[in-house]
C-alpha cells in the first residue's frame, strides 16, 4: 500500500497517495485538464507535463478553471 503525503490544494490540506501525478489528482477530482491551469508550489505547469509531474508531502496547488463568456 502507498503512504500518504499531505498536499495543500487550493489552499485546503489534503491527505493523498504517495506516487500520485499532477494528472492522477485531477481525474480523482473529476477535473477535466483541458479546462484548467495549475500551478504547483508557485510554478505555472505546462499541460503536457501533468502525468510525469509527481506530487509531494507539502506541495502546494493552485487550479484555476477557465471560465468561457460572451460578447462584448
Amino acid at each position: 500500500m502507498d503512504s500518504a503525503i499531505q498536499i495543500h490544494v487550493n489552499g485546503q490540506a489534503q491527505t493523498w497517495r504517495s506516487g500520485t501525478t499532477v494528472a492522477d489528482l485531477l481525474c480523482d477530482l473529476d477535473i477535466k485538464t483541458e479546462q484548467v491551469a495549475v500551478e504547483l508550489n508557485l510554478e505555472i505547469l505546462d499541460r503536457a507535463a501533468f502525468g510525469q509531474r509527481l506530487l509531494n508531502d507539502g506541495d502546494r496547488l493552485e487550479i484555476l478553471g477557465f471560465i468561457g463568456g460572451g460578447s462584448l
